[in-house]
């Protein structure tokens, strides 16, 4: 089951590129915004942990029930997550009275990063604000079959996974797909 979701989530298209402002925001109201195909690749795995920075996070999907949750794999030393987390700190801002929450999940890569101490530095430095998971032993990492830092999931308000996109980039792509399924009605029922 996870190889399908895996290569439907690689294969998905998008339909076209949302403009942005000079903030790197979606141009609201504007009828040129087109969403990324936002496929159901069934129910997304559980982020688990032992440590958190930032708050904890609900141990299953069903307690985020409703909201739209932005998983990221990155690892603190890795300069393209780096670069990615200035978007994540933006979306946060804009869209977490929304409806979106934002769970990192710290995977290193090197043993230096594996370090708490470390880890909470790069977080204060980056000024995250949401919840961050010490995963060093790759639980989360491998329960997303996931290969590259960063790679971003979005999981819809039932928790199933949507969308998926490796590496830096898309940025517009990937705030046209969290407006889209912010705005998903909740099956009633």
């Amino acid at each position: 089951m996870w190889l399908g979701w895996l290569s439907g989530l690689l294969l998905a298209g998008c339909s076209g590129v949302a403009p942005t402002d000079e903030s790197g925001g979606l141009v609201e109201g504007s009828a040129a915004v087109q969403v990324p195909q936002l496929d159901d690749f069934g129910p997304a795995p559980p982020i688990v942990g032992q440590v958190w920075l930032n708050g904890q996070a609900p141990a299953t999907w069903d307690a985020l029930r409703g909201q739209v949750v932005l998983v990221e794999m990155w690892t603190h030393g890795c300069v393209n997550c780096q670069r990615v987390i200035p978007y994540l700190r933006q979306w946060h801002d804009r869209y977490g009275q929304q409806g979106l929450a934002i769970i990192a999940n710290h995977y290193p890569e090197f043993g230096y990063e594996a370090d708490l101490d470390t880890l909470r530095q790069a977080v204060g430095q980056w000024q995250i604000a949401y919840p961050v998971v010490q995963d060093n032993e790759g639980t989360n990492w491998r329960a997303y079959r996931n290969r590259y830092w960063p790679t971003l999931y979005l999981i819809d308000k039932q928790g199933h996974l949507r969308y998926q996109h490796i590496g830096e980039g898309a940025y517009d792509i990937t705030e046209a797909a969290i407006q889209s399924l912010l705005a998903e009605e909740m099956p009633t029922g």
